[in-house]
């Protein structure tokens, strides 16, 4: 499974693409299966380059309450900004942080490691 992210270039927020918008929390990102990896590759063509800066596909694992990414990186972006657990999206809480705070994984996703090979 995965999910598409990227960072969007008015102020650098990390976001999640969901059905056709970027979205600011995890939670609400659409997650491909890998059987819809076409979709996946469609809408990222299909990009409004004005809005984001380099958009790819991270690995997302099912887990006790949802679906997390499996690379530790992604879930720091995704709870961003992490210097200060008081303000952004940490401060916000509700489940999706709570369940990206406990999830487990890989330090690299191998989506981001292909990604880094290719350039």
């Amino acid at each position: 499974m995965r999910a598409l992210t990227a960072n969007r270039l008015a102020d650098g927020e990390v976001v999640f693409w969901a059905g056709g918008i970027w979205v600011e929390r995890f939670s609400e990102a659409e997650i491909f299966d890998d059987d819809d990896m076409s979709i996946a590759a469609e809408a990222t063509s299909r990009l409004a380059t004005t809005q984001v800066v380099d958009p790819y596909l991270i690995e997302v694992e099912p887990v006790e309450q949802g679906v997390a990414p499996v690379s530790y990186r992604e879930r720091l972006r995704a709870l961003g900004p992490t210097n200060k657990r008081d303000h952004g999206k940490q401060a916000a809480g509700g489940i999706d942080v709570e369940l990206l705070n406990s999830a487990h994984g890989a330090a690299r996703s191998s989506g981001r490691i292909n990604l880094i090979k290719r350039k």
